[in-house]
């Protein structure tokens, strides 16, 4: 009982201070989830992240669903989404019932301007340190390119992205298993 409320807190404290959606969660579950509690690897964080894309529903709810169902099973998942989704309907709720009064106030303008400006960074971050652990050698970097460029400048959807760079890795596979025996044999 005690871990499915950590996992509750964890993840209420995770969403309640993130602006911006799942990708900006993403270096706060990262120094949460990986390095102080150590609840998944990287590794880990990075699959589900990539699951979550093409799942339906919120990226960081179903990150969240995925760790707690790893750590405690049905009740885990069920406990680290609602403390997922919780903060979220709190703040909602109150800002629901006063936004009309504020949403023309200049300190609130400026305010969710530099919010923005912040969550930009912090994706901006995610990336870099995803990129990292991600692209290890030519065959991942081959696909970074390819789906940065279909990103960048074609109409695709992510889940559609997410397919292709799947399809691209699991055929590349056996190529990058013989340089890898390859090159230890040498």
């Amino acid at each position: 009982m005690k871990l499915l409320l950590e996992l509750f807190l964890v993840f209420a404290k995770c969403s309640a201070v993130t602006f911006g959606g799942g990708y900006a969660v993403l270096p706060i579950l990262q120094r949460e989830i990986v390095e102080d509690r150590h609840w998944a690897t990287e590794d880990d964080l990075m699959d589900y992240y990539a699951i979550s894309q093409v799942t339906p529903g919120m990226i960081a709810v179903n990150v969240a669903t995925f760790i707690g169902l790893k750590l405690k099973g049905f009740w885990g998942g069920v406990f680290a989404t609602l403390g997922t989704i919780f903060p979220s309907m709190v703040i909602i709720s109150i800002i629901a019932l006063f936004l009309t009064q504020f949403e023309n106030n200049p300190i609130v303008v400026h305010a969710f301007a530099g919010i923005r400006a912040c969550v930009c960074i912090l994706i901006l971050d995610a990336v870099i340190k995803l990129g990292k652990k991600s692209v290890k050698d030519k065959g991942m970097f081959f696909i970074f390119l390819a789906i940065l460029a279909l990103a960048l400048f074609a109409p695709f959807s992510p889940v559609i992205s997410v397919l292709i760079a799947a399809a691209v890795g699991y055929f590349m596979k056996p190529y990058a298993d013989k340089s890898i025996k390859g090159g230890s044999e040498k």
